[in-house]
């Protein structure tokens, strides 16, 4: 059902930090969120944004990169997600990248073995092991140019919450924290 909304459609916006953010702010901290919600939002709504506020989460990543002066140009999904068509054409459009997909099922297990015949001399480089024992299916996504555009102006909004509630702007994340543990020690 999510996979048929247009973007923006279910008017939200969250941040998936339920377990803290991890990069760019490095704050374990911070805690999920979701703004826009009505009597009207329904159960796929929240489950589109949630799947969007990962993607810009991944967005602001590599932007941070890009900033720093390390070029980010392609991306290489692995793992079982690669099988959610939706889910990978939705990260392609917010980060407006191709995406390419490792055809190995077992990843981390040939990233391993790349590792280990390199360590054993089998190849001279992680490189050259991994461009003969791997397979890359390149730009496998693109990224719909016009969603694309529509995908910029939530993320937009994605980064005013971002900084707002992440760079201290507002830090009732930290102090619901708080309050959480303190709450946890008196009725301990």
């Amino acid at each position: 059902m999510a996979s048929k909304q247009k973007v923006g459609e279910h008017g939200l916006i969250a941040l998936d930090w339920h377990s803290g953010n991890r990069s760019v702010l490095v704050d374990h901290e911070l805690s999920g969120l979701m703004l826009g919600a009505t009597l009207t939002t329904k159960p796929e709504d929240g489950y589109l944004a949630l799947l969007e506020s990962t993607a810009f989460g991944t967005r602001k990543i590599i932007e941070t990169f890009n900033k720093s002066g390390i070029p980010v140009t392609e991306f290489v999904v692995a793992g079982g997600l690669i099988k959610n068509t939706f889910l990978m054409q939705l990260y392609c459009d917010i980060i407006n990248l191709p995406l390419s997909v490792l055809e190995s099922e077992q990843g981390p297990a040939l990233g391993s073995a790349i590792h280990a015949a390199v360590a054993a001399g089998a190849y001279s480089s992680v490189n050259e092991a991994a461009e003969k024992m791997g397979r890359v299916s390149k730009a496998l996504y693109k990224p719909n140019v016009e969603r694309a555009k529509q995908y910029d102006r939530l993320y937009a909004e994605y980064e005013i919450l971002h900084d707002y509630f992440g760079r201290g702007t507002n830090d009732v994340m930290r102090r619901l924290k708080a309050l959480k543990r303190e709450a946890s020690d008196a009725a301990n």
